[in-house]
């Protein structure tokens, strides 16, 4: 970590490349580990209706639950009983892991859900043990959908990149060599000529794993492939998707039948547009996600009533519930506000990039690359262009939302238009519909359930992010120099209960904020999907 600065330049270069080299190591061990994990759990999941009846709730909770939720499981389970260094650095691969891991499970989850029945059905006809089922069938089928989340994962596991390489819990302070922290101490010290230079590091390992990793990833696991039919009728498409499944069945029986199947083989032979979970399988997916909430109410109640009356709610403890709830409304607000204007942006984009731009790859090729440069990177230049504005801090909070959260609603848009029904756009051009009546008739129509998954996904990085927009330091926690800091919010007293070891009140923080997740699913994300999945089915 970059705290004496080197004396000449390319000693500094040098010592940027090592950080950097060594942030993008712990980087690729977590998003390994976050993918072989996220196949095993969303196949049990998907397979098993009573292990997704507690598995999809959670995995939903903890992916809207901040990085801080874990802080205190990494210092006092893996630090504590894992020699150091190694502790200290399989401490912060673990953090990063919790944020990138949830995403990929509801790929994975609604991949597997959306396979034709025959493959099933061929399964068991040939009598596949479990492992030769994931191995054979299920791995190969959701591959396409784990290299998209994992794209995805990397960009989230970078914005928290900082906050997990340094950690800590009152006073006792852990912190790793890496590119994030080099950078926002850097910055701090005033030497942006070492902070652009840094960036411009940062950036370029940023393009080469695009390039070099994801990109190879994607053309091998393409989920984007489309027909070439020459008419889109409605009667050709299901014609040819009827093929597809009966060619699929007999290519899956000649492998079984000459007894040596290889993944390779049964890949190719996947058709991907009949893998690619539709967006009618996608809120059903999600549908019953919600439904899974019905036993954490009853459960949360008692859970508080049995807390009451064994008198360990006492004076200081309602205390502390009145402070939440003040952070928790403030940082609500803070949250929909941002989604609002990222609505206003992303919506207008999106349609421009479907319907009437010609450069689809590249418009996606380049917000992959600024989404995967995180608001805390630049957080110090934020702060020094809004220097000065009567409303700084709420600026400054007011930018890190919107940036956490824009790029799930304009890559899920994106995403779920690539199966849209073609004779919306044929119906389009020959009848020329314009105006209000496109928006009304075509576009919107093809962006909701899009949008729709993207805003659930995006407001909860925005809870995820309240611990950079609403309190950050120099040194992600603690007694470093203030960037950003509100008056009142969750993340705010989230940062501040950590730093002074107050688990007490981070405590009951997490189980308000946890409460305030299922209450939204419950009553908002529910009653859409229920209403999407009716249109859409």
């Amino acid at each position: 970590m970059l705290i004496a600065l080197p004396s000449s330049l390319p000693q500094l270069f040098i010592a940027l490349l090592v950080d950097t080299s060594l942030s993008w190591l712990r980087l690729l061990i977590a998003l390994a580990v976050s993918m072989v994990a996220s196949l095993w759990i969303g196949i049990w999941a998907a397979r098993s209706d009573h292990a997704g009846r507690i598995i999809l709730p959670l995995v939903d909770v903890f992916q809207t639950l901040p990085i801080l939720a874990f802080f205190p499981f990494a210092i006092y389970v893996i630090v504590t009983y894992v020699p150091s260094p190694l502790g200290t650095n399989a401490a912060v691969i673990f953090l990063i892991i919790t944020s990138m891991t949830w995403n990929i499970i509801f790929g994975v989850y609604e991949s597997i859900k959306a396979m034709p029945k025959e493959l099933f059905e061929v399964s068991d006809v040939y009598r596949l043990s479990r492992w030769q089922r994931i191995r054979k069938v299920y791995v190969p089928a959701v591959m396409p959908k784990v290299v998209e989340q994992a794209n995805l994962s990397w960009a989230i596991g970078l914005f928290y990149l900082v906050t997990s390489e340094i950690f800590a819990v009152g006073s006792t302070f852990y912190s790793v060599n890496g590119i994030g922290v080099a950078l926002t101490v850097l910055a701090v010290s005033g030497n942006f000529t070492a902070y652009m230079m840094g960036l411009a590091v940062f950036i370029a390992f940023v393009l080469a794993t695009r390039y070099v990793l994801f990109a190879q990833l994607e053309k091998r696991f393409s989920m984007t492939k489309q027909f070439a039919a020459p008419a889109h009728s409605k009667r050709h498409l299901t014609r040819l998707g009827v093929t597809h499944k009966v060619r699929l069945s007999r290519e899956i029986s000649r492998l079984m039948r000459e007894s040596m199947p290889t993944k390779r083989v049964v890949r190719k032979a996947l058709p991907t547009k009949v893998m690619q979970p539709t967006a009618a399988v996608q809120m059903t997916a999600k549908r019953r996600t919600l439904k899974a909430y019905q036993w954490l109410m009853p459960a949360l109640a008692v859970l508080l009533a049995a807390l009451y009356l064994t008198g360990i709610i006492n004076s200081t403890v309602i205390g502390y519930e009145a402070e939440v709830l003040v952070a928790l409304v403030s940082t609500f607000a803070r949250v929909w506000l941002a989604f609002i204007a990222i609505l206003v942006v992303a919506v207008p984009l999106s349609v421009y990039i479907i319907f009437f731009s010609k450069r689809l790859n590249a418009y996606i090729t380049v917000f992959q690359v600024l989404a995967s440069i995180p608001a805390t990177m630049v957080l110090p230049i934020i702060v020094l262009a809004l220097s000065g504005l009567a409303f700084q801090a709420e600026a400054v909070a007011f930018i890190v939302f919107f940036l956490s959260g824009i790029w799930y609603v304009i890559f899920s848009v994106i995403a779920e238009s690539k199966v849209i029904d073609m004779e919306i756009i044929e119906v389009k051009k020959v009848f020329s519909v314009r105006g209000m009546k496109a928006w009304k008739d075509v576009y919107i129509r093809v962006i909701i359930p899009g949008l729709i998954t993207g805003a659930v996904t995006a407001i909860a990085a925005e809870w995820n992010a309240s611990i950079i927009a609403e309190y950050f330091t120099s040194t992600g926690i603690g007694n470093g120099t203030v960037l950003s800091q509100v008056g009142a919010g969750i993340g705010r007293l989230l940062d501040l209960s950590l730093a002074s070891g107050n688990l007490t009140l981070m405590v009951i923080a997490l189980i308000n904020l946890t409460v305030m997740i299922l209450l939204i699913n419950t009553f908002v994300w529910k009653r859409l999907y229920r209403r999407m999945s009716e249109t859409y089915s």
